[in-house]
This record gives structure tokens, sequence and C-alpha cells, in this order.
């Protein structure tokens, strides 16, 4: 993991096409800028396990429902 400090205005790249920086800071949080190509998807954190747990529990309920109908 890298840990590096940035102050408002100051921005960091990943790869050859993105750019992260910082414009704001208040109250605790930071506001950040994401320069991506539209290929790239971008999810906060929470959100993206989130949504990992609800495929699973959607792929466990497919296999149930299909498990279900085989009994038939």
């Amino acid at each position: 993991m890298l840990v590096i400090k940035r102050k408002k205005g100051e921005s960091l790249l990943v790869g050859d096409d993105i750019e992260v920086t910082v414009i704001g800071i208040e109250n605790g949080a930071v506001k950040l800028a994401i320069d991506a190509p539209k290929t790239v998807t971008i999810l906060r954190s929470e959100l993206y396990k989130e949504v990992g747990e609800e495929n699973q529990k959607a792929a466990y309920a497919d296999i149930s429902i299909l498990k279900k109908i085989s009994k038939k």
C-alpha cells in the first residue's frame, strides 16, 4: 500500500491515464476529483463490497432455485 500526502490542488497519477486531485478538505473529509477514461469503473470501496455481497446472494439464490426445479 502506498501512503502519500497531498495538499489541496495537488494530484497523483495512477498508471498513465488516471489522475486523482485533492480539491478540498473540510470537516475531516477530503474531496477528490478523479480524471479517468470512461471505460474505467470507479466505485467507493464500501459500495464495491456491498455490490459483491449482493451478487453472491443472487448467485446463491439462483442455484437454490435451480435445485428446487430439478427436484420436481
